[in-house]
């Protein structure tokens, strides 16, 4: 072949496009070097690069525009334009997650990776709700450097960005470890807790505390958990029933299975409360913090290591061992200064709902209310969702999950 010969055909769907296209085309001595077709709202865009003979050009032009013709759309044929080489492009995807997305979003986000010299090679809609998320698939940057700047920008701009390199390990992830307070529940445990033990303004003033710097977690823990002496055992089944799931968290957890992960919780609350939820969920394993009971009442006293900043993390790193999951392939999501060495070594840190801190040591953010809005970080579709929800007769995911459960 001598050249090639951009082939693209615009405008009202309907069946038989394709095949009336290629039809005609397979007169002609030419051959597929890539094929790409898009439809939105009933539009198409179909777009062929073709490898033919100089001399076939104009046949082959005249033959498309023919087509076209005959289905009443536009065509345009571009000579000799080559196919982009592949070869150390650095490849990226950047999903954005609006509720809704604005215009202005769209435009400082295209206009960021220009500066950058990045192309944008395409677009897609991967859900409309409970978020909107688009996925720009691009080339030509550097992640690093544009999650840092991204990063720092999204909020102003009014949107979530995740920046992750294009390739098999996005699309590889195995593993995911999730903190469970204010992260997979909307509710911190202790305080649940506390507030039956009439201690809930102790606890918030150490929590306080703890998040000054002035306390380390586990010496926190420890004292919190001391003001619930003489707590009845009663009472964590009690306060097991109130938790409630944040809004998406059975979508996600249901989602991931059925994708062959492995789902992990870590906690700094306790295992008496959440090991009941963590089976509902199908959750592979949990690690938490143990309350000595004896007798049926609560001592004030947890047994065993406490699950802190450095326990999360070495959690993550023993699961992902345990399930034969390199680092890299792991997603770790939390919400507090307790999960930062855990969303630092998995290969993807989500900071959910998280303090600033948090957010901005992250490789991405998520700030609406739902839960599975994670998945579309993974690049898994609404659609794909709705689709494995209705094969088990389960009503669409985040439309029939309640604020609370």
């Amino acid at each position: 072949m001598d050249g090639s010969l951009l082939v693209i055909l615009s405008g009202r769907d309907r069946p038989g496009v394709t095949a009336s296209l290629f039809d005609e085309l397979r007169a002609f001595p030419v051959t597929v070097l890539d094929l790409e077709q898009l439809v939105v709202r009933g539009r198409l865009v179909l777009a062929a690069l073709l490898g033919l003979r100089a001399q076939d050009v104009s046949d082959v032009r005249a033959a498309v525009h023919s087509v076209a013709a005959r289905l009443g759309m536009e065509a345009e044929t571009v000579p000799g334009a080559p196919e982009e080489a592949e070869s150390g492009r650095r490849r990226v995807h950047i999903t954005v997650l609006g509720a809704p997305l604005r215009p202005g979003a769209v435009a400082e986000l295209a206009a960021e990776i220009a500066r950058r010299g990045g192309n944008i090679d395409r677009i897609r809609r991967i859900a409309a709700y409970p978020v909107t998320a688009v996925v720009f698939e691009g080339s030509g940057l550097d992640v690093l450097e544009l999650r840092r700047i991204l990063s720092a920008r999204a909020r102003d701009m009014g949107v979530d960005i995740a920046v992750q390199a294009a390739g098999l390990t996005r699309r590889g992830q195995r593993l995911v470890v999730m903190d469970v307070d204010s992260t997979l529940i909307q509710d911190e445990v202790i305080d649940l807790l506390a507030g039956l033990a009439g201690a809930g303004d102790e606890v918030a003033r150490i929590t306080d505390a703890a998040m000054r710097g002035d306390m380390d977690f586990a010496e926190a823990l420890r004292a919190r958990v001391a003001l619930l002496e003489g707590l009845p055992e009663s009472a964590l089944r009690e306060v097991a029933g109130r938790i409630r799931l944040t809004p998406g968290a059975r979508t996600l957890c249901r989602t991931l299975k059925r994708l062959g992960f492995h789902v992990c919780l870590v906690s700094g609350g306790f295992t008496e409360v959440i090991a009941e939820l963590s089976e509902e969920l199908g959750v592979d394993r949990l690690r938490a913090n143990s309350l000595e009971i004896v007798d049926g009442v609560l001592t004030g006293r947890v047994t065993g290591s406490v699950v802190d900043r450095a326990g999360k993390r070495r959690a993550l790193e023993e699961f992902a061992a345990e399930f034969g999951v390199p680092l890299s392939r792991t997603i770790a999501i939390g919400d507090g200064a307790n999960d930062l060495d855990m969303l630092e070594a998995a290969g993807l840190g989500v900071a959910f709902n998280a303090k600033p801190s948090v957010e901005a040591a992250a490789d991405a953010a998520v700030t609406v209310p739902y839960l599975d809005s994670v998945l579309f970080l993974l690049g898994v579709t609404r659609e794909e969702v709705e689709s494995a929800d209705a094969a088990d007769g389960i009503v669409a995911a985040s439309r029939a999950e309640p604020p609370s459960h």
